[in-house]
């Protein structure tokens, strides 16, 4: 890929980097590895980049290439359910494939292949089942990558939210102006909002931080209530913890932040 954590919000992915950097990991975007061989006790490794090829030596190789459902002889040629291009079985908002009575959940259907979503998936399936009308709110599925610290989000990203066309405010605050963080040796990060701009609307949460995956759940229910920036505003969070980085970066929204000497909002 041409840039870092594509899928994350630019600012949280440009601060994952320079903290991962500073860690000690060689990270290399727009480069493609070509060949891969054990020499001895090495492997060596071809890679691309920029027109340029180079060979490197390394004790153990990971590779992770990303996953894709495993449908290869799931169903028979009679079964008549529907896939997708991809080899997805293809179901609605509900999970219901094109046959009555017969619904797909999890990694082998459309969406993040995620625990946490295809769990909910199967509660909803057999409610639907049993006549209820439970629903998966898939705006607000969170995504985490559990490194140190977590890199955590939920809902829409300031370039996700500019591109759907809402008219977009952010706030963010950074954890190295937040007492417990600093307490327990945890400072770096930080936590960012985004709202639309015209109806105050919450339409994401960002983190990089430690716990950031227990962070953005705070976000993700207060999408599920239809926030808005002020609600959270309003609140009140306990004092010392790392969740008040959530009501600081809200209050920064509108350049109302304590903690932090607030940079004149910029108009989108």
């Amino acid at each position: 890929m041409p840039s870092f954590l594509a899928a994350a919000d630019k600012d949280i992915a440009k601060e994952a980097g320079k903290i991962l950097k500073k860690q000690g990991l060689d990270i290399r975007v727009d480069t493609k590895v070509t060949n891969a061989e054990v020499q001895g006790d090495q492997v060596v490794v071809t890679s691309e980049s920029k027109g340029e090829s180079s060979e490197e030596s390394f004790d153990k190789l990971i590779v992770c290439v990303g996953r894709r459902a495993y449908s290869e002889k799931l169903l028979g040629d009679d079964s008549g359910i529907q896939l997708t291009e991809r080899g997805l079985i293809d179901v609605n908002d509900q999970c219901k494939t094109n046959l009555d009575g017969v619904y797909a959940i999890g990694d082998l259907v459309r969406g993040p292949m995620l625990a946490h979503k295809a769990m909910e998936e199967g509660m909803m399936a057999v409610e639907r089942i049993h006549g209820e009308k439970a629903q998966v709110n898939y705006d607000t599925i969170i995504n985490v990558i559990y490194t140190h610290p977590e890199i955590a989000w939920v809902g829409l990203t300031e370039q996700e939210a500019e591109a759907a066309g809402f008219e977009v405010k952010t706030g963010s605050f950074n954890l190295a102006a937040n007492g417990r963080a600093l307490a327990q040796s945890e400072a770096e990060g930080s936590i960012k909002v985004v709202a639309d701009a015209k109806t105050d609307r919450l339409l994401g949460m960002h983190a990089i931080s430690a716990g950031a995956g227990d962070i953005v759940h705070q976000g993700m229910i207060a999408m599920e209530f239809v926030s808005s920036i002020e609600d959270l505003q309003l609140m009140t969070f306990a004092h010392p913890t790392i969740s008040e980085a959530v009501h600081e970066a809200a209050l920064s929204a509108d350049g109302r932040a304590i903690h932090a000497i607030q940079r004149k909002k910029r108009k989108k």
